[in-house]
């Protein structure tokens, strides 16, 4: 007998097991089709392909096909086509479930893994009058785990759940049952009045259990969490390595965080509320693999296991990690400003980027994001005596940026700014802003200082560097293994010039919020750089948050360069069709008083600056905001650039009968035509859409400080009872860890 422990393993590995018999099933099916058309024959060996797949029930548990409550028969999609042709799905039935005659109007093939299901084919007559049909019954199949049943695109069927055993069978189509223009149903099984089959309910994605998925986490193979809530939502409660990746934007994020179509992917939310319609999303743009986290997180708690609140939690984690393991020196606030006045040789070297440092920074501050701090130090720092000071703003770039410039032999004695500015707010002394110093490239002299002091690095923490042709050896893998090139310079020097096919993802940031960058876990990463300093830094950090296969590519800018910012794929945009206004014509329709404005930016930009009178919702929230809408008026939606505006709009001409229309390049656009905005809270409709750091919030800004840092040091303790993290601490030269090696 299997122990608890295998039987979740089992569970977890079935799930692929499945992936991959569907797939291969799927191609012989699309050989038939090929070779012999989708006549009776074809049909006929289709079934038998599919009976084969069907007697293989260790593939279909019933935990991974619930009935849905209060439901006779639940459809679950297996796979389809892009466009939708060769659709598999699942039906779970209660017994006596039935069906009236309906004519698909494509062809499909169905047998049961579980259960009877009753099917009698029906040959339509002329109707007579329109609208009314008659129906002559021509044979009676029963689909069960040895027989199919076969139908042709113009053949009529019924079918009825038999015996007492509910049923779960599966359905092979030659169009998605979702996508089928011309189904009809009719009223009896003699024929009578006929019409369009009502819109399919939702159609669900197979479930994995809490206990099946924390097996995959740790089964070291490629695995993507998605968390498909609003990012505010997800920061009140998620799993430690679930990425955000919100159903209202996920056309604009999926192709960056998960780029290959075919890697294994839970999707989790609050409970299943957005999953299913995630996962249906996903299947149009091609991904295969999909399955959803059975009662999402709340079934994850109530399983025992731990939920992290915050963004970005493994890489701030992780942080809390390599001081606890490395003792990393800091100094408090009252330390450092007591050497600032007494005009001590100290250096305050900002780890963040710049757009952060100008907001906020500690009086004398330098910008030197963290990839630059080995890189860059040798410019700034001339003197062994100066004292180093590295700060963020909380505590995690604080941490790893003083730590990269001790692992990398700096002679000074670097410190970490304990808390960082929100340590010295707190403290009661006073941040600069707008300021603009920035840590200057090094000169050869510097550089060759920091490329030694990336070598030992290297040697040190075991980061391979690889070819050009290694990385085309990769990416010609790239169908079975996901692959990430992270540019790691920063976004000025991406947009000079950078490797074909790589992204821009400044180093410190990318340690700092890894999830961000790479969602799949246990894939590739290649680092990108012009020196292999930055490169060397920022793969020391990822090796040791636990990503086994971390490149540095040897040469990646010396060949041919693309210039610009880094490209986006919008999955799905070309797809879209609405109605656009330019900004003039946007203006116009104010000033008539007809136009309602809805922003689905979010709440953080609309309180900094919108298009006056607008109201702000989420894209999954628009309802609210069309409620408040003056019945003739005309909805003009926007965002930042316009993009998430067209799919906005899309859905909400799809939804209902007004006029809606998406504003053109977005208030972008707006501003470039010189046209008025507005700033502040009111008409924002909704607040939980993004998570506010605490210097973002409206009131008590000092007790969010102290909570998150409470938060931050708290993070130790909850790593080690959630036991999933694979952090590799190693010491620097000469130093010692508590532990070079943790499973925390």
């Amino acid at each position: 007998m299997m122990s608890a422990v295998e039987r979740n393993r089992s569970g977890a590995d079935g799930v692929s097991s499945r992936f991959e018999a569907v797939t291969a099933f799927l191609n012989e099916a699309r050989q038939i089709a090929h070779d012999f058309g989708v006549g009776e024959a074809a049909l006929e060996r289709m079934g038998q392909r599919l009976v084969a797949l069907s007697h293989r029930t260790e593939l279909f548990p019933r935990e991974h096909f619930p009935a849905e409550p209060g439901s006779l028969s639940t459809l679950y999609r297996l796979a389809e086509d892009v466009d939708g042709r060769f659709a598999l799905f699942a039906c779970v039935s209660e017994p006596g479930y039935s069906t009236p005659p309906c004519q698909l109007t494509t062809w499909a093939v169905m047998t049961g893994v579980y259960g009877q299901a009753h099917g009698v084919i029906y040959r339509r007559l002329e109707d007579d009058p329109p609208g009314v049909a008659r129906l002559q019954k021509v044979r009676e199949v029963t689909a069960a785990p040895d027989r199919a049943l076969t139908l042709s695109s113009d053949e009529v069927h019924s079918l009825e759940i038999v015996g007492p055993e509910p049923g779960l069978h599966l359905h092979l189509y030659g169009l998605a049952i979702d996508r089928l223009p011309h189904c009809v149903r009719f009223e009896s099984h003699n024929g009578g009045r006929c019409g369009p089959c009502a819109a399919s309910a939702l159609i669900r994605a197979p479930a994995i259990t809490s206990a099946e998925l924390k097996a995959a986490i740790g089964d070291g193979e490629e695995l993507a969490i998605l968390d498909v809530r609003d990012e505010g939502r997800f920061a009140q409660k998620h799993l430690l390595f679930a990425a955000c990746a919100p159903l209202s934007r996920l056309e604009l994020q999926i192709d960056r965080l998960v780029p290959r179509r075919t890697a294994r992917i839970v999707l989790t939310d609050e409970g299943e509320a957005l999953v299913h319609r995630a996962a249906k999303k996903l299947a149009t743009f091609g991904y295969r693999h999909v399955c959803v986290l059975r009662g999402g997180v709340g079934a994850w708690e109530k399983a025992g296991y731990e939920l992290f609140s915050g963004v970005h939690v493994p890489s701030k984690a992780f942080g809390e990690i390599v001081e606890h393991e490395l003792d990393t020196p800091r100094l408090a606030a009252g330390a450092i400003k007591t050497l600032q006045d007494q005009g001590a040789d100290v250096v305050v070297l900002d780890s963040r980027p710049f757009d952060e440092y100008h907001v906020m920074n500690i009086p004398g501050g330098i910008d030197c994001p963290g990839a630059e701090l080995v890189h860059r130090v040798g410019e700034v720092v001339r003197s062994p005596d100066t004292l180093v000071v590295v700060n963020c703003a909380g505590r995690t770039r604080s941490i790893i940026g003083a730590q990269s410039l001790i692992n990398a032999g700096l002679q000074n004695r670097v410190v970490a700014l304990e808390n960082g500015t929100m340590g010295w707010q707190l403290a009661g002394f006073a941040l600069e802003h707008g300021q603009s110093r920035v840590a200057p490239f090094p000169g050869p002299s510097a550089c060759a200082q920091a490329r030694k002091a990336a070598d030992r690095v290297a040697a040190r923490m075991g980061v391979e560097s690889i070819s050009m042709a290694t990385l085309a050896q990769f990416r010609a893998e790239q169908h079975s293994r996901t692959l990430y090139v992270f540019d790691v310079r920063t976004p000025d020097e991406y947009a000079a010039g950078h490797l074909i096919g790589s992204r821009s993802a400044p180093g410190g940031q990318l340690v700092q919020a890894t999830d961000a960058y790479a969602a799949t876990l246990n894939a590739r990463l290649v680092l990108v750089d012009d020196d292999g300093v930055r490169a060397t830094m920022t793969a020391s950090w990822l090796i040791q948050l636990g990503w086994p296969d971390v490149y540095v590519l040897t040469g990646g800018l010396a060949g041919d360069l693309e210039i610009g910012l880094e490209p986006i794929s919008i999955l799905g945009l070309g797809d879209i069709r609405v109605p656009l206004l330019d900004p003039a014509s946007l203006k116009s329709l104010i000033d008539q008083n007809r136009a309602f404005v809805v922003d689905v930016e979010n709440s953080l930009a609309f309180r900094a600056q919108h298009i006056p009178g607008a109201w702000f919702t989420t894209r999954g929230r628009t309802a609210i905001a069309l409620d408040r809408a003056p019945a003739e008026a005309v909805i003009v939606v926007t965002s930042q650039d316009g993009v998430l505006a067209k799919l906005a709009a899309a859905d909400m001409a799809a939804t209902s009968e007004r006029d809606v229309r998406a504003l053109l390049g977005g208030t972008r656009a707006w501003l470039t035509a010189g046209l008025a905005t507005e700033s502040g809270t009111e008409r924002l409709l909704v607040t939980d859409d993004v998570w506010y750091r605490p210097s973002e919030r409206d009131a008590d800004r000092e007790a969010y400080m102290r909570g998150y840092l409470t938060w931050e040091t708290n993070l130790v303790e909850q790593i080690a009872r959630d036991g999933d993290a694979q952090f590799r601490v190693v010491p620097s030269a000469g130093g010692k860890s508590r532990a070079t090696a943790t499973k925390t």
